[in-house]
């Protein structure tokens, strides 16, 4: 690294501290947001670790037009308030470091792995809070029409049901938001591991969050049958916890062999 690298470097850093510290929400729950810095690291490592970052002889000049859009996505996202436009302005500020730097052949690689460093701020949770209540009351109207197709009795007011006369609140603690750019995180993860050299990569990375909304709802309608066959002290508990996770675990080894099979499947870029 030469002098200019370092003033990257520590510009990249203090930039990443403000978006993180601007708004401290995030530390009454930390527990849901620190998966969030394993994102920077995946991408060091997934990237090829050290060798992969080493300054090249023929690096390509960085982007003019990615620089100013990086500047204006700064600008806009502090007048607006706005973690997503920080987080998209940082992530072009390090794309136009690494494409100055890295060797032609290793940017496509980089540019993929670009998503994680998306993910590392917590701007799902606080400019979109409300993505939590539309996955609450769209898990209560699918819970709703499965229950009615497999012949119970459903009343649903909101987020809340009741079936066989057992009222099943789907509280904020099942809106699955919490976990949602972790679970996304993860996700790319998968799909960069088996498609990281396809274009199909980019489906792939785009249909996760259907995915984590699968795996929510399909959560919340297990721990309502459960509630419905066993009782509701069978629902709770240990089982709410792990049994919720046990959903979590399955749909993404279900999106690890889908995209293993696409990879064995689908030409390469």
């Amino acid at each position: 690294m030469n002098g200019k690298d370092y003033g990257w470097a520590a510009g990249l850093l203090a930039l990443a501290a403000f978006i993180w510290l601007r708004d401290r929400s995030w530390l009454s729950s930390p527990e849901d947001t620190m998966p969030l810095f394993a994102a920077p690291v995946l991408f060091f490592i997934l990237a090829g670790g050290r060798a992969a970052f080493a300054r090249s002889d023929r690096a390509v000049a960085g982007n003019r037009s990615r620089l100013i859009t990086a500047a204006a996505a700064l600008i806009l996202g502090m007048a607006l308030n706005l973690t997503f436009l920080l987080a998209v302005a940082w992530t072009l500020f390090l794309a136009v470091w690494l494409q100055s730097r890295v060797a032609p052949e290793q940017w496509p690689t980089h540019r993929r792995l670009l998503v994680l460093a998306l993910l590392a701020f917590p701007w799902l949770s606080e400019d979109v809070p409300q993505l939590g209540w539309w996955f609450r009351l769209t898990a209560a109207w699918t819970a709703a029409q499965f229950f009615q197709l497999i012949g119970f009795s459903v009343v649903r007011d909101g987020t809340g049901l009741t079936v066989q006369g057992l009222p099943v609140a789907v509280t904020a603690a099942c809106s699955g938001l919490t976990a949602l750019q972790a679970m996304l995180v993860a996700g790319t993860v998968l799909a960069f591991s088996q498609l990281g050299d396809r274009r199909w990569y980019w489906w792939a990375v785009g249909v996760l969050p259907l995915v984590a909304w699968g795996a929510n709802t399909l959560r919340v309608m297990m721990l309502s049958s459960v509630a419905l066959t066993f009782g509701t002290a069978a629902a709770q508990g240990w089982f709410h916890e792990w049994g919720g996770w046990f959903v979590l675990v399955s749909m993404f080894a279900l999106c690890w062999g889908v995209f293993a099979a696409g990879r064995r499947w689908l030409p390469k870029s």
